[in-house]
């Protein structure tokens, strides 16, 4: 029940839609009751024991009111048959129908306005995963597959709407219904009324029992959609390698097994789930059942009670019944939509270590360094960096060099605070790196990595994405910049081409220059370059080194390269093996004697 009502907090922004519902449902309500209690004249006048009164009662308070229509209601009605009993029963039949419609029109305005509510919260919800999953560490990302998130934010969140905000529609009408009802069926009968509440009680608590295990079925089944969207999402990212290596036997092996297991758990929460409906129903006739004996022999054999109240009566009972069943399947819904609110929450409230300090500080420009004294860090217990430390002048290009592992990428995250560092100190003008605001450094670094990101948009949008201001004019110079517009000139609709999922309607040399123009509009202080021509061949590396050095020019750089002609011309060289740096200098100081770098240059195996 906690779960639901953290949900509920989304629904605050919308709170007069839900005013508006509790007040057309209340109306339902209302109308409801005095539906069934307008067919008593009816009744009386097929009978023919209609009451006749031959002046109009007087209204006396409040607490009188009761005597008041049903006296106003024999006037009429005695008018009528005094001209023509067919006048009568039509007067009567209109009432009811009115009552009726005027009924039907407050449930569906009830309803209406809870659709704007409910679908409100739906997308405040997903709108609030999005962020927060933008937001999150990449600490966070590590630990859960991208198909289970896809399907929190997807799935589960539908769920939480068949669940959880289904019972909103519920929470005024029903209980409202029942108590208008229950006030009415009190005023005919005191003594039948107080059976009938004997026996819907343990129709609720019967119905109850069958959801006490549906919170943890229902997490077997979303956990499980999880599993094969992950599945499916990383077979769909690489399916190139999949084919080359003959393996679609074994993935459809391993996603027919996780379907199959979603298929086990749907089972066994379907069957639970429909085990409700036919015993409430059941319930529900055994109840009428039940009061149909009690009250005939009210009706029949004391005479305590009126016949056409009798059946009045009846109709107000099964009012009373489906309203009752709704709630029990509310409570069921609750217990089912549990397991989802409780996974859609696991995300809401993920604690993010990372968020700025209280006393985090504003950083336009870099001025003076980026400086990293004794840092140490580890991924879980894989050790990366060692008492690391390193000193970046502004201006200055930095290359690191070292084999795979060595921690070369592990020093750019922390730059980025991809990753916060566990031992030592990381200062940008002698301002600790996490008390810096991190839209401040997020706007201070650019990045151009081995794998081109680029996005299913235009070449515009995704020159422009650090620079969302930028005009046409500054894009173009930003792609000549990057040797890019010759290319874009040439596709199909020029700079406003889509380039597909992930750019793979353009080479891999086009793609290189077209992060470059990205880094080049954003115009950072700091520049990381993540071996971004390790993947070219021959001449796209010429274009795309060309395009470096123009992105480096007056610049701070840190490069991690793998080939030579990246990192010869850096201020800096540093080399590092095992998260230690084993040598620092240029690279003519380190070409001299038996050094490791001008054995890396030799093999070429950086």
């Amino acid at each position: 029940m906690n779960y639901f009502i953290k949900i509920l907090r989304f629904g605050i922004p919308y709170k007069r839609f839900a005013f508006l519902n509790i007040l057309f449902n209340m109306l339902y309500a209302l109308f409801s009751a005095l539906a069934y209690v307008a067919m008593i004249p009816m009744m009386q006048i097929l009978f023919g024991t209609t009451k006749k009164t031959y002046s109009p009662p007087l209204y006396q308070g409040v607490s009188e009111i009761k005597s008041f229509i049903e006296g106003f209601f024999n006037y009429k009605v005695t008018q009528y048959l005094e001209k023509d009993n067919g006048m009568a029963l039509l007067f009567v039949i209109g009432m009811i129908i009115s009552l009726f419609f005027l009924k039907n029109i407050f449930n569906y305005l009830a309803m209406f306005f809870i659709t704007f509510l409910r679908n409100g919260v739906l997308k405040d919800i997903r709108n609030s995963l999005y962020k927060k999953t933008t937001s999150l560490p990449l600490d966070f990302f590590s630990e859960k597959k991208k198909g289970d998130l896809m399907a929190r934010i997807s799935s589960d969140v539908l769920e939480l709407q068949h669940s959880f905000l289904s019972v909103l529609e519920l929470l005024v009408r029903d209980p409202l219904t029942i108590i208008f009802s229950l006030v009415v069926m009190f005023s005919f009968s005191v003594k039948l009324t107080l059976f009938v509440l004997i026996f819907i009680p343990l129709s609720g608590i019967i119905i109850s029992q069958i959801g006490k295990s549906l919170k943890r079925k229902s997490a077997r089944v979303q956990t499980e959609q999880g599993e094969f969207l992950s599945i499916l999402e990383e077979t769909l990212g690489g399916i190139k390698i999949i084919k080359a290596f003959n393996a679609q036997e074994s993935f459809i092996k391993k996603f027919a097994k996780s379907t199959q297991r979603f298929f086990n758990f749907s089972n066994k929460l379907l069957n639970r789930q429909n085990l409700a409906s036919p015993i409430s129903e059941f319930l529900g006739i055994l109840v009428i059942s039940v009061l149909l004996w009690y009250g005939g022999r009210m009706v029949l054999v004391d005479q305590t009670l009126n016949g056409a109240i009798f059946l009045s009566y009846l109709g107000l009972a099964y009012n009373i019944l489906t309203p009752a069943k709704g709630i029990s399947k509310a409570f069921y819904n609750i217990k089912k939509g549990d397991a989802a609110a409780q996974r859609v929450l696991d995300i809401l409230e993920a604690k993010d270590d990372m968020e700025d300090h209280k006393d985090a500080q504003n950083l336009a420009r870099l001025n003076k360094e980026i400086k990293f004294e004794k840092v140490s860090f580890s991924y879980k217990n894989n050790n990366v960096l060692e008492n690391f430390s390193l000193q970046i002048k502004k201006g200055q290009t930095v290359a690191l060099i070292g084999p795979s592992g060595s921690g070369k990428t592990t020093v750019a995250n922390l730059i980025n605070r991809f990753y916060d560092i566990k031992e030592g100190q990381l200062t940008l003008d002698d301002i600790p790196i996490n008390k810096i605001k991190k839209s401040d450094l997020y706007a201070l670094t650019g990045m151009v990595t081995q794998d081109s990101i680029l996005f299913n948009d235009n070449v515009i949008n995704n020159i422009a994405l650090g620079n969302s201001e930028a005009t046409i004019d500054e894009i173009k110079k930003a792609a000549e910049v990057a040797n890019a517009a010759e290319f874009i000139e040439k596709l199909e609709n020029g700079y406003e081409t889509v380039i597909g999922e992930g750019g793979n309607k353009l080479s891999g040399g086009q793609k290189q220059r077209l992060s470059i123009a990205r880094a080049i509009l954003k115009n950072p202080d700091i520049l990381i370059l993540d071996e971004a021509t390790s993947a070219l061949d021959t001449a796209s590396e010429k274009l795309v080194q060309n395009a470096l050095e123009n992105l480096m020019k007056n610049r701070t750089s840190l490069v991690i390269a793998h080939r030579l002609s990246t990192i010869k011309k850096a201020d800096l060289i540093v080399v590092l093996n095992q998260g230690k740096i084993i040598e620092v200098g240029t690279h003519k100081e380190l070409l001299k004697g038996e050094s490791t770098y001008k054995k890396l240059v030799e093999l070429q195996t950086f």
